[in-house]
Parts: C-alpha cells; sequence; structure tokens
C-alpha cells in the first residue's frame, strides 16, 4: 500500500495560539474570536465575491471567515506547511501566480509568478521539513508536464523542474515515505495562446505516476486501458490504510457512462470502482474532488456538474451516502463526515447544517487545517 497522505492533523491549538500572538487575537472581533478558539479545524478554500474580486480566505467549522487574502485572479487550491505555517493559493490553470500567505495577516502575501514558457496548473506540496515546494506546471511549448521546485526558506526561488512524465500534470501529493510524490497527469494538452481550450482529445493519455522527488527519476507509471484514453485523471487523496483514490473527467462522448473513480497501490495496476448506475450517471462524467476522512474510514468525491457528491468506504469501496448540492466541490474531512462547500455561496456541514454566505462563492476545493489536537 502507499503509505501517509495529504490532510494529516496539522498544528495543535497551542501552538496555534502561540503562532498567531495575542495582537492577532485581539484584532479579531469578539464573534471571530471566539470562533478561532472553539473550533476544532479551520478551513482555507479559494472564492470569488458576489462583487467580482478573488480570494482566499480562512474559515471556521461554522463557515465564519476569519482571515481573507485578495488574489489577482481566480485561485485553485492551497497548501500548508506546519513548520513555518505558511500557506499557498495556486491560480487556476492555466494561471501564472501562486501567492504565499499566512493565517494571522501578520506578513504580508508574497506572490510569485511562474517562469517564462511555464504556467501553473492549480496544486502543489511542501516537502516534510517544509523547505521545498513541489508544483505542477506546464511546459507549454513541448507539451510537457513539469515539476517546479521552489525553496520555501529563501523567498521561494525556483530551484529546478523535472518532468511529470505526461501531459497535463494536475494534483500531487507526497506519499508517507517522505520522498515519493504521486502525481495525476490528466492527459490534455493545453497553450496559453488558447486559453482554457483542449489541444489534443482524441490523442490524450492520462497517466498515474510516481516520482522520486529528490532525483527525479520515475519510479512507476500507470495508464488507463485504451478505451479509458479520453478520463482525464485529475484529483486524489489517500485513505487511512495508505491507498490512493483518484477521481475522473471523462472528455468522451457524454453518452458514454464510464466509471469515473480509482485507486492505485504501489506495484499494482490502477483499479476503477463500480458504481451503481443512478450515482455514476447522476456525476454527468465529472468528478471535481476527492476527500479522505481517515479516522471515519471513508472516501467522499463530488460533482458540480451533477450537483450531487457522494461517500464511500474505504475498506469495501461501498457508496455508503449521495447527496443532492448544487454546484458542490470543495470537500474536506470533518468529525465522522465531510464539510462541503459550492459554488452556490453554501457551507454544508456533516450534520447537513448550512450556511449561505451573501457575499462570497466558493471555489473548486478546500483544505482542512486541525486545531484540536491539545
Amino acid at each position: 500500500m502507499l503509505n501517509s497522505g495529504k490532510r494529516t492533523p496539522l498544528f495543535d491549538r497551542r501552538d496555534f495560539l502561540k503562532a498567531a500572538g495575542a495582537t492577532f487575537l485581539l484584532s479579531l472581533t469578539p464573534v471571530k474570536r471566539a470562533l478561532a478558539l472553539d473550533s476544532d479545524a479551520m478551513f482555507a478554500t479559494a472564492y470569488q465575491a458576489r462583487s467580482g474580486e478573488y480570494g482566499v480566505a480562512i474559515l471556521s467549522e461554522a463557515g465564519k471567515i476569519l482571515h481573507s487574502v485578495t488574489l489577482p485572479e481566480r485561485g485553485h487550491d492551497v497548501t500548508f506547511d506546519p513548520i513555518s505555517r505558511k500557506s499557498v493559493v495556486f491560480a487556476r490553470q492555466p494561471g501564472t501566480f501562486m501567492l504565499v500567505f499566512d493565517h494571522t495577516g501578520k506578513d504580508a502575501p508574497l506572490t510569485i509568478p511562474s517562469i517564462a514558457g511555464r504556467h501553473y496548473y492549480g496544486h502543489g506540496v511542501f516537502s516534510p521539513d517544509g523547505a521545498l515546494l513541489y508544483v505542477t506546471e506546464n511546459d507549454f511549448d513541448n507539451a510537457a508536464g513539469m515539476v517546479g521546485v521552489y525553496d520555501a526558506r529563501d523567498g521561494f526561488r525556483r530551484l529546478s523542474e523535472f518532468p511529470t512524465h505526461g501531459v497535463g500534470p494536475h494534483e500531487l501529493i507526497l506519499l508517507g515515505d517522505g520522498s515519493t510524490l504521486a502525481i495525476c497527469n490528466g492527459g490534455i494538452e493545453t497553450h496559453p495562446d488558447f486559453g482554457r481550450a483542449k489541444l489534443n482529445i482524441p490523442t490524450m493519455k492520462p497517466s498515474f505516476v510516481l516520482v522520486d522527488r529528490i532525483s527525479g527519476d520515475l519510479l512507476e507509471k500507470h495508464e488507463l486501458p485504451e478505451k479509458l484514453h479520453q478520463l482525464s485523471i485529475r484529483h486524489m487523496d489517500i485513505d487511512s490504510q495508505g491507498t490512493v483514490w483518484f477521481g475522473c473527467q471523462h472528455e468522451g462522448p457524454a453518452t458514454e457512462r464510464p466509471l469515473l473513480v480509482g485507486r492505485a497501490a504501489r506495484g499494482e495496476e490502477l483499479a476503477m470502482l463500480e458504481m451503481p448506475e443512478d450515482i455514476l450517471g447522476g456525476f454527468r462524467n465529472y468528478i471535481g474532488s476527492v476527500a479522505a476522512n481517515r479516522d471515519a474510514g471513508l472516501v467522499a468525491v463530488s460533482s458540480p456538474q451533477g450537483n450531487a457528491w457522494a461517500m464511500i468506504e474505504a475498506k469495501t469501496g461501498k457508496v455508503v451516502a449521495r447527496n443532492d448540492l448544487v454546484e458542490v466541490c470543495g470537500l474536506a474531512p470533518d468529525h465522522d463526515g465531510f464539510l462541503a462547500t459550492t459554488g452556490a455561496g453554501l457551507i454544508v456541514e456533516p450534520d447537513g447544517k448550512q450556511t449561505d454566505d451573501p457575499e462570497h462563492v466558493w471555489d473548486n476545493h478546500m483544505l482542512r487545517i486541525d486545531l484540536h489536537n491539545t
């Protein structure tokens, strides 16, 4: 099995308060201060304000904004380093910025533009010691996926790059050995001269790869069967047993109904998950986010196109719940279930309680930051 995962507990309440300091707590309104002290977790997500501006926000479990930072354009995913307590939000592909920020607002945000000939794909991950940041990028003139390596201790200076051994990389995560990156190559060629146009749908070849983050060497590469070559592998997370779960988006005919969720284990072929026809069809060939709740033994997948999300029992692969929710995409583990956000501005807690933000709509992904390990 593949070990560890992406959303492990990040820092405890005492560490958070120590890092934030009295100045930060006093700067909050009484309501926000209470939320910061009483919540079990915080959540980071990109958003668009109803007025049109883009940003990234830190939310309480109850869906209240504790801190926010304005972005120059639309954001996508957020990653967090528990050592420096810095987060990085990535522009939506084919974006050309990533922005480093802290949850306290004490340090000014730092914008890192992409270098010439590259754009970002919306995802990244820190090394275990927080010294390096790995980012999926596009060498668009050569239609080659790359991982950019940045020095997080020296102003996020770009150090080097190595190939993802595929086209159109999207999400990447670090496995439990601390040295292996799992990367989803979506298989779709894009070029900024053509915006978000997909240039190679008839010939695309998605893949799931394992790469050594130190040497850049390819350790394993797995492709889907030829009949599924238009099934773009996009997002993933790891369950408590070390299995990688991934979600796909089908670029073929809308009349086709390929399986959309799969599992990966080191040394084994990719295994697609059978689902009831009504649930699979309801996803409309699109999985937008994947999240694991390791304590509960569950994996969740969302479909903003299908206005639905589902929970899967990781041990058996059985779908145990399906939930209708308009424009749902963001998912993060919370208590014995998941917190979900939507492009309509809703935040839905595991017990079904909904919070409707009149000023913001939430983007595709959400990151959990634990505070309850006291």
